[in-house]
């Protein structure tokens, strides 16, 4: 019913918000309701679930991947302190850890205990262990011979199954076995400890993973809980009224006392004061913010008290876009899983071929009792074989590394990017925004003689005021600092690469670079020396034209980040190529390319030619990552190994980045190739470990130490040398909670 019900929903119509709506409508006891099932404490589940290990299966409700058994998660980020599957298995493992220890002591000798009725108690306590604690192990075990997607629950059910079961007819009828296998009782040994044992050492196994796992969503779940839970409204009377956070709606007025969160992005209105963003950039200085400055949600306002414009409300608000982002990323494999796929598609089949084969050498040429040898040493192979390491180890280390990405500004929008970072050679960089602080200053205006300089900078203004691009924002704002008025724009196109064009009162006015005055058919010779000039001080010359005739140059200065400098050092030192490419002219682009270092440029560049230098990068062998910050960056984002979008920078680049820096600063990426070096350097380690551990443990389990040494290896220790090895991968990919990425402290 839950395929049935999840494929007539498509689209939008898959929203949790639109099922919330049809089952308020209809009731809880409602055939859909009933349908779509109930949790643990009896509330509809109404999220889409995916498995982190396998994104492609898909569905409504909890539940476990019918490929390698994993508890499926959350499609979408959500705030659920109630882990239920981690609840029911804790509770699985005290009842089951109370019935297998006296298992245990009864099978080790009690002398006060006949050993005929010790036989009996032992089935009794091990029974609810195997019927019960076991349940979801068999299940997923079906499920997999089902779908032939043999995986580690398919190894644990076979092994412990056939303990289980060969028990029971050794205690029902043991005049079926022969003479030497039996005690001198005339009883025949049984394993009910061995089986409850190992069900209860993988519960264990299981508890320790879930808990893993619910602290590697940490990162999400301390992100989604900087927004208060409510807001205090401003009514259009004056009187204010705190809210709950989802009544507050875009054009709000919003009051934030000191030491409260801002609840959603929008706009300083009255007062000013310092703001930790720490949540957003990592960094630990707060930010000074007055009148007409930009807040984002989830900050901290700490010292005086503001009032602010909601502009962004809901999944629409940065924070929300942050929490969406790593926690599509943490469900993202990275292309080294697919090794570990292929080697878990091979191997379980194989080990089940090890088992039976342990089971036919000890049954034809072991000692005697050799049935009881063979059984015990077959389910020895198939425990101590289970893959759980390895499908672990590339999973946790990806969730761990993505999760302490977003606490250090780094938001990676895939597993693959996180692995691709490591291996980039080429850096491509945009300059504006990117390399300089994207808030360029108006420096020089220079007109003809007859034209005054404040109506062209007016003019100038009037058509760049609705552009987003910063060269062009800082025209507007020198013309709004000298109080200029300035006009409606009709007919405006804005040519890439070029520059814009519209009329403006009575008057066509063109703002752009020599290609745009070219195209136009406009002489600009009078200007062409002082452009040269201003160029070579570093700054971005912008030849203006009235009726077709050019009539001055407008000259931008854009400060270099204080930051580019040391991080361009340190991306050199990790043996990168720093190649720049910008939309500037060639002597604004040298200017800046001489300060910086950078012996690789390339200037006036439309955005197809950046697309096209990556291309021709690739071509070459190179993986090639790009950095930039506007909408003429979108197309070579995209293209590149790895996109890179500054978090200041616009919408449509950070959408077609696979790595976003929330602060905006080329110290960013030396932090993502550190992250992506690490998390790479920790999954090896685990697979090494992973293999080594099977490598080993098979041929100790099969009896290859008993002819010379006479050492076996019991199943419940193979159960334990197990868990253990899960444990040793969760622990050392949580390590990467702690590695350093060189934030500013």
């Amino acid at each position: 019913m839950h395929l049935k019900i999840y494929d007539i929903l498509s689209g939008a119509e898959r929203s949790t918000g639109i099922l919330r709506v049809i089952i308020a409508s209809q009731g809880e006891n409602s055939i859909l309701a009933k349908a779509l099932g109930k949790d643990f404490k009896g509330k509809i589940s109404l999220l889409l679930y995916t498995c982190p290990m396998h994104p492609e299966v898909e569905k409504l409700g909890p539940g476990s991947c019918p490929k390698c058994g994993m508890a499926l998660e959350p499609r979408d980020a959500v705030v659920d302190d109630d882990n239920y599957e981690l609840i029911d298995m804790q509770r699985r493992f005290w009842i089951c850890l109370a019935l297998s220890l006296p298992t245990l002591l009864l099978a080790m000798g009690a002398a006060y205990i006949s050993p005929s009725i010790a036989i009996w108690i032992e089935f009794a306590l091990a029974t609810p262990v195997m019927l019960w604690g076991a349940v979801p192990f068999f299940k997923k075990a079906w499920d997999s011979i089902v779908s032939w997607n043999l995986n580690m629950f398919t190894l644990i059910a076979l092994g412990t199954g056939v303990a289980y079961v060969y028990s029971i007819v050794a205690a029902i009828a043991p005049g079926i076995f022969p003479a030497a296998m039996k005690t001198q009782h005339g009883l025949v040994d049984v394993y009910f400890e061995a089986a409850a044992v190992i069900i209860t050492l993988v519960i264990l196994g299981q508890v320790m993973e879930l808990r893993a796992r619910s602290q590697t969503n940490s990162a999400i779940r301390a992100l989604l809980n900087l927004a208060p839970k409510t807001a205090r409204i401003i009514r259009e009377n004056g009187t204010e009224e705190d809210v709950l956070l989802e009544h507050v709606q875009v054009g709000n007025k919003l009051r934030i006392r000191p030491g409260e969160a801002i609840p959603v992005d929008g706009i300083i209105l009255e007062g000013s004061s310092t703001i930790d963003e720490s949540m957003l950039t990592g960094e630990a200085m707060p930010v000074t913010k007055s009148s007409n400055d930009n807040v984002t949600g989830g900050t901290v306002n700490q010292t005086g008290s503001i009032i602010m414009l909601a502009r962004k409300v809901g999944n629409d608000t940065v924070l929300a876009r942050i929490v969406e982002m790593v926690a599509q990323a943490q469900r993202s494999r990275a292309p080294i899983q697919k090794i570990a796929d292929v080697v878990a598609g091979y191997f379980v089949p194989m080990v089940v071929l090890i088992a039976i084969l342990t089971a036919f050498v000890w049954g034809f040429w072991g000692p005697e009792p050799r049935l009881a040898f063979a059984v015990i040493n077959a389910v020895a192979v198939l425990i101590i074989a289970c893959p759980c390491a390895v499908g672990l180890a590339t999973p946790i280390s990806i969730m761990v590394g993505i999760g302490r990405g977003a606490t250090a500004g780094i938001l990676i929008k895939d597993a693959e990017s996180l692995e691709m970072m490591q291996k980039v050679n080429v850096l491509v960089i945009d300059k504006t925004g990117t390399l300089t602080e994207g808030r360029p200053k108006l420096t020089t205006l220079i007109v003809a003689d007859g034209f005054e300089a404040d109506e062209i900078l007016r003019l100038a203004a009037s058509l760049e005021q609705g552009s987003e691009h910063p060269l062009g924002a800082a025209i507007v704002k020198a013309a709004v600092e000298k109080n200029l008025q300035l006009a409606n724009v009709k007919d405006f196109q804005s040519l890439t690469g070029k520059g814009v064009i519209g009329t403006v009162g009575n008057r066509k006015v063109a703002l752009g670079n020599e290609q745009l005055l070219s195209s136009l058919n406009i002489d600009f010779n009078a200007f062409a020396q002082r452009a040269i000039d201003s160029r070579k001080r570093g700054q971005t010359v912008m030849l203006v034209a009235l009726d077709d005739i050019c009539v001055g140059i407008i000259g931008v200065a854009d400060p270099i980040k204080a930051t580019t400098q040391q991080a361009l050092h340190q991306l050199r030192q990790t043996g990168m190529r720093i190649v720049m490419l910008t939309g500037d002219n060639e002597q604004t682009a040298r200017a800046v390319a001489a300060e910086l270092e950078i012996d690789e440029i390339e200037a006036g560049v439309l955005p197809a030619r950046k697309s096209e230098v990556i291309k021709r990068f690739q071509s070459e062998g190179k993986i090639v990552a790009m950095a930039g910050d506007g909408i003429n960056d979108a197309p070579a984002l995209a293209q590149a190994n790895v996109g890179i979008a500054m978090g200041n920078g616009t919408d449509i680049a950070m959408q077609s980045a696979s790595i976003t820096l929330v602060k905006g600063d080329l110290n960013g990426i030396v932090r993502a190739h550190r992250l992506s070096q690490a998390t790479m350097q920790n999954i090896k380690q685990n697979l090494m470990f992973a293999f080594i551990y099977n490598a080993c443990g098979i041929p100790i389990a099969a009896g290859i130490l008993y002819p010379s040494w006479g050492i076996l290896l019991s199943p419940i220790i193979a159960s334990a040398a197990m868990v253990c090895s899960s444990v040793s991968v969760i622990l050392n990919a949580s390590r990467l909670k702690k590695i350093t990425l060189g934030e500013t402290i």
